[in-house]
């Protein structure tokens, strides 16, 4: 009866639903995976994100409520030897604008979600510093004059604050020429966070004893904090207080303007 039943299913049916039946019934491919979702806690309390912005920000163009998108520009160690690649992204929301017109100019935000090629993580970040493109460019270029052809991944470079990095595998130095850490292949640095009583970047939230672990701080100085050449803005609120996460730039003379591929470093603060 069943060597029998299949040829007869196969004479009366017409072909295409056959084909039809064979994909509705047939398993999963076994490659199908879905993205999975990381517990809380596994990127740690403190952990700096390098970020490059994928567009302008402008308190005269942006509303409330568009999306927010920037780009990790370099490998983010883990714990147990994970990390957050380089290349992956970070993504917000618009929560707030005010425009020079309607009095001191204003653009509060948050970036709260990383998306890797396998994984999302949900995050809350503070910003502890950030700078204008034009700066992010100068610190990838080579010190030394006449040396425009060799690569900055090896040359010696300055990052935005002053310390020096001495090419990939190379020490990273500060102003009091004491090695703080090493560049790394993807450009950027590994190095202890230096931010001296009184900085408005000391004592944020951090994990207990993990205060000076190696930390990616892309084109930045150990104690890079604030605004850098962003001229008549500051940051209003850091995200690192209540409430947390919600990080606000102003301006008191004219509308903020900020280039797309501008850096910033964002700190988990939550």
């Amino acid at each position: 009866m069943k060597s029998r039943c299949l040829p007869f299913v196969l004479r009366r049916t017409p072909f295409f639903l056959c084909a039809m039946a064979l994909v509705v019934f047939a398993p999963p491919p076994a490659f199908v995976r879905t993205p999975m979702a990381v517990s809380p806690g596994k990127i740690p309390l403190g952990t700096v994100i390098p970020v490059s912005l994928e567009h302008a920000l402008s308190s005269k163009d942006l509303t409330k409520g568009e999306p927010l998108e920037g780009r990790i520009t370099q490998d983010v160690p883990l714990p147990d030897r994970e990390k957050i690649p380089g290349g992956s992204k970070i993504f917000g929301s618009i929560l707030g604008v005010t425009s020079s017109e309607d009095g001191m100019a204003s653009i509060t935000f948050r970036l709260d979600r990383i998306e890797t090629k396998r994984e999302s993580y949900s995050v809350v970040t503070g910003l502890r510093t950030m700078a204008p493109f034009i700066d992010v460019q100068s610190a990838q270029l080579p010190r030394q004059a006449g040396s425009e052809s060799a690569s900055a991944q090896w040359a010696t470079t300055v990052q935005i604050g002053g310390d020096f990095r001495y090419g990939a595998g190379g020490k990273v130095t500060n102003k009091h020429h004491r090695a703080i850490g090493k560049g790394t292949s993807d450009g950027g640095v590994l190095v202890q966070l230096q931010d001296p009583p009184g900085s408005p970047c000391a004592n944020w939230p951090d994990s207990p004893g993990d205060e000076k672990r190696p930390q990616a701080l892309w084109v930045f100085s150990g104690d890079a904090c604030g605004l850098f050449d962003l001229k008549k803005m500051r940051i209003q609120h850091a995200g690192n207080k209540e409430p947390f996460g919600e990080i606000t730039l102003a301006k008191e003379d004219g509308n903020i303007k900020i280039m797309k591929s501008s850096g910033m470093l964002l700190r988990v603060v939550r």
